[in-house]
């Protein structure tokens, strides 16, 4: 499960990376990682959706901050 969360915050920070240089530059760094495949760059969206979802959900079930007050 922590090798999950991870991955999955590996995956947000990748796509967080990628935003920012397109937002900045213009320059859509994601799809030039791709390769300009249309099928790979869907997939990875995809799957950083379903990323941030799995994030939220071990935010709320695991409470990790529980014990920091």
């Amino acid at each position: 499960m922590k090798l999950t969360c991870y991955f999955c915050v590996a995956n947000l920070v990748i796509l967080g990376i990628c935003g920012g240089v397109f937002a900045l530059s213009g320059f859509n760094l994601l799809e030039f990682i791709c390769f300009g495949n249309a099928l790979a760059y869907r997939s990875f969206l995809a799957i950083c959706g379903v990323s941030a979802l799995f994030t939220i959900y071990s935010l709320i079930a695991f409470k990790p901050f529980k014990g920091l007050k």
